[in-house]
């Protein structure tokens, strides 16, 4: 395991939930080294960064706005648990709609792709239908994404889910 350089990184590696949050919150000034670990791929940093990113980060939140595009550019550079973190972010951010085609096409490659954990292959739906509820004539499109293969890959919890989704869509 690579060694802590920071106390931001020490506090990653060596502690829970409660304690990273805290940490954040009476450490304001370390909010931009967060945000820089989490769109880098210094693991185990990172995606622990991109996961207490997403949990301590607002709806929409500004001090991470100018980054939205990064996060999208860098998505699927990532391992699965990494992608996951950074489409929570996502998913809490209004997506400029210069980013949208970018943003649908990655969560696109990231929800074909069979070999992905079920956890990160439904966020990259939560965003696809987000976008096909926003865009209709996406739906189409998105209708073809959901046949039997793709969807009963996924556990029995996260399908459920995701046929929740499509039935809406279909609707």
């Amino acid at each position: 395991m690579k060694a802590a350089k920071t106390p931001l990184e020490n506090i990653l590696i060596n502690s829970k939930k409660e304690k990273m949050l805290k940490y954040i919150r009476t450490h304001p000034t370390d909010f931009k080294e967060l945000i820089d670990l989490a769109l880098s791929n210094q693991q185990p940093f990172s995606w622990r960064a991109a996961w207490l990113l997403h949990n301590c980060m607002d709806k929409n939140d500004l001090r991470i706005h100018a980054y939205v595009s990064t996060i999208i550019d860098r998505l699927t550079m990532f391992s699965d648990g990494h992608q996951r973190n950074l489409l929570n972010i996502l998913l809490k951010m209004e997506v400029p709609e210069e980013n949208e085609g970018l943003l649908y096409d990655s969560s696109v490659k990231i929800w074909l792709d069979l070999k992905k954990q079920s956890s990160v292959r439904s966020k990259a739906f939560e965003v696809i239908f987000q976008l096909a509820m926003r865009y209709p004539e996406l739906r189409q499109e998105v209708s073809a994404m959901t046949d039997k293969r793709f969807v009963d890959a996924l556990s029995a919890g996260i399908r459920k889910s995701v046929q929740r989704k499509i039935g809406e869509m279909k609707g």
